[in-house]
Formats: C-alpha cells, sequence, structure tokens
C-alpha cells in the first residue's frame, strides 16, 4: 500500500525527535512492502517567521489530502510576545479543527524497564494495580476541538481584566465520550469521566450527557470524579484507572501530570482522530500523531532529545490510521527491546547512580537503535 504522510517538524526539537520516526517509519515500509510518501509542510514559529502566520493555508489545505499527520512541536521564547492569535500554539488548534480532530488518545504506561524513572513507590504502585503488580497503564482521552481553548476571550479596554470562556455542546460531549467507550471496550472495560460539576455548569452538562450515555455501554464500568480528585488520585493510585475521558483543559493537565509517572514526558505519545477524512477505499482513518512534549528550545540541536515519544507516535498511526497492527506492534517490540538493551537517553536514565548497564546515548544514536532492533540487528 501506498501512504501520504503530512509531515510538520516544527520548532525546537521537533525537526530533531521527527527524522528519526521517519528513518523508521521507512524501514516498516522495507519490511512490510508499503511505500510512505512524506510532504514536509510549515506551521508553528518557523511558519511565522516566513509567512508571518503560524498555520498558513497551504498547509492545512495539503493536509487535508494527506492520510495522516506526523508532528514534531511548535513553539519557543522568541514568539511568546506575539498576540494570541498569532502565537504558534494556534497552529495546533487550527489543524485540529480544520482536520476534524476531536478525540486526542493520550495512552500512559509504565514500561518495566523504566521502573526506576518513576518517582512513586513500589507498594503504592501494587496497592492500586488489579493484579497487584507495581505498574500501570492507562488511556486518557481529552476532548480536542471545543471548550475553553476554543471559546470567547479577551480583555478589557482598559486592560486590567481578562477572559476565557469554557462552553461544550451536547454533540461535542458526546462524539468524545463514544470514542471514550470503544477505547474501553478492547482494554478493561472500565471508564471515568472527570469533570468539575460541583463548580462549573459546563461540568455538569458533561455529566448529564455522560450519564445519559453510559446507558449504552452496560458492560462497561462508568465512574465519575472531580478533576482535583483525579489528579491526586493519579499519584496516589494510577492503576485504578482504565480509561479517562475529560475536556480539553483538563486532559491538556492531567496527560502532563500522568507522563511524569511513566518516567518522562518524552516517552508519551499521542493520536488526535476524528470522524472526518476517512478514505473508505484505502481504509485510511485521517488522525495527527504527535508526542506530548513540547519544542524543548533549552536542549534543541544538541542531539539529547527522546525521540522515543514522536516513534510510538508513529506506530499509533500505523495502527489507527493505516490499520496496520502487525506494523505497529513491530515498532513498539523494537523500541521494548531498545529498552531491555540499555539504551536511554537523558531523560529516562537512572537518577540513583546505580547507571549499571545503562547505555546513555542522544538523539540520533537511540533512533539507530530502534532501526537495528526492528531489522533484527540489536
Amino acid at each position: 500500500m501506498n501512504y501520504s504522510i503530512a509531515v510538520i517538524p516544527g520548532d525546537g526539537i521537533g525537526p530533531e525527535v521527527i527524522a528519526p520516526a521517519l528513518e523508521v517509519l521507512d524501514v516498516v515500509g522495507d519490511t512490510f512492502g508499503h511505500i510512505f510518501n512524506y510532504a514536509e509542510l510549515e506551521a508553528g514559529g518557523c511558519a511565522i517567521d516566513s509567512t508571518g502566520e503560524p498555520l498558513p493555508a497551504s498547509t492545512l489545505e495539503t493536509a487535508k489530502q494527506c492520510d495522516a499527520v506526523l508532528l514534531g512541536a511548535v513553539g519557543g521564547p522568541q514568539w511568546e510576545t506575539l498576540p494570541g492569535n498569532l502565537r504558534p500554539e494556534r497552529a495546533l488548534l487550527g489543524l485540529r479543527s480544520g482536520l476534524g480532530l476531536f478525540a486526542n488518545l493520550r495512552p500512559a504506561a509504565l514500561l518495566p524497564q523504566l521502573r526506576d524513572a518513576c518517582p512513586i513507590k513500589d507498594e503504592v504502585l501494587a496497592a492500586s494495580n488489579p493484579e497487584g503488580k507495581p505498574s500501570f497503564d492507562l488511556l486518557i482521552v481529552r476532548e480536542l476541538t471545543g471548550g475553553l481553548y476554543f471559546g470567547a476571550r479577551g480583555r478589557s479596554s482598559d486592560g486590567t481584566s481578562a477572559f476565557d470562556t469554557e462552553t461544550y455542546s451536547k454533540a461535542e460531549i458526546e462524539r468524545v465520550l463514544h470514542s471514550g467507550y470503544a477505547a474501553a471496550a478492547v482494554r478493561r472495560k472500565k471508564l471515568c469521566v472527570v469533570d468539575k460539576a460541583n463548580v462549573l455548569e459546563s461540568s455538569r452538562l458533561w455529566r448529564e450527557i455522560a450519564q445519559e450515555t453510559a446507558k449504552q455501554y452496560p458492560d462497561i464500568e462508568t465512574t465519575y470524579m472531580y478533576v482535583d480528585n483525579a489528579a491526586m488520585q493519579l499519584v496516589r493510585a494510577p492503576g485504578q484507572f482504565d480509561v479517562m475521558v475529560t475536556s480539553n483543559l483538563f486532559g491538556d493537565i492531567l496527560s502532563d501530570e500522568a507522563s511524569v509517572l511513566t518516567g518522562s514526558i518524552g516517552m508519551l505519545a499521542s493520536a488526535s482522530l476524528g470522524s472526518a477524512g476517512t478514505d473508505s477505499e484505502k481504509g485510511t482513518v485521517m488522525g495527527m500523531y504527535e508526542p506530548i512534549h513540547g519544542s524543548a528550545p533549552d536542549i534543541a540541536g544538541k542531539d539529547t532529545a527522546n525521540p522515543l515519544a514522536t516513534i510510538l507516535s508513529a506506530a499509533m498511526m500505523l495502527r489507527y490510521s493505516f490499520k496496520l497492527e502487525k506494523e505497529a506492534a513491530a515498532v513498539e517490540a523494537a523500541v521494548s527491546a531498545v529498552l531491555d538493551a540499555g539504551y536511554r537517553t537523558g531523560d529516562i536514565a537512572r537518577r540513583d547512580g546505580k547507571k549499571g548497564e545503562e547505555k546513555i546515548v542522544g538523539t540520533k544514536a537511540m533512533g539507530e537503535a530502534v532501526i537495528k532492533a526492528l531489522e533484527g540487528k540489536l
């Protein structure tokens, strides 16, 4: 099969982590008989510098013509003084809304090789794990095109006050809930709706609709939790969670918190999916895939960034957009093999002084190790 991928390297470490992910995809193509065609596009700060806007119309239009989007990161301190509508992050919001991507899937699992990188004690982890193991495996499903990030905003005429509006419709809430239940159905059949229904009217609508939607999924255990309690429970007992569904803002914060529990934000991949953009002839589903970390300008160009989140995002693209399960599993197995072999970038290296057999490597070398594992040469 031939697949077209819109590649948006972006800013900071974005180009550095995208490069090994594309090399991994090329090896997957050679191994399994696929061709991946890449259309490199500009968005974010680099697009502001060259075109004056964070998301050029040509970028969005080209992305719409592709089967999926692979994105690095956007943003940096040099653009922080720009007006809100011209900041690099607006490119992300424009891509999500323009491509109709409303459900952001952010898996967070503690890999056994990185147990020492998790700050939580074994006994705490084991207490909430159904199997009594010091580990967890959860999925945060974040609503992506509504809420505070897309609501009305502004400042008073004298500049002494500002406002951001949280707005949600029934349809927006229902569709992301269905995405969450679909994920829970193939996992442990548990879904937790996270809101702030004791204070926010928008959250009360979330809970009302969730209670109605839950009736359609009687075989899935549905629970509800206020976001402040959910933040506490994530560090107190992460093993209790299977799938968490929540709003744009809450999902953004909680998934970053969950990344710390896995050892590093450099390990977390994500998939942004929607109902639009499906190619019935090829069987592909439009999605945008990106690591959840930022552009990390302080380490850009130093070959120290962890590319594994981007490589794992490419694996999610193989699975969700292209329906290539064997290929996705091969990439994930290669990442696991690399960690088994002791390869570590600085962010996931042991911090207790007991380095053991760890091999501390940079961005390029980590990507090369994954390729060797894919080829059976590690």
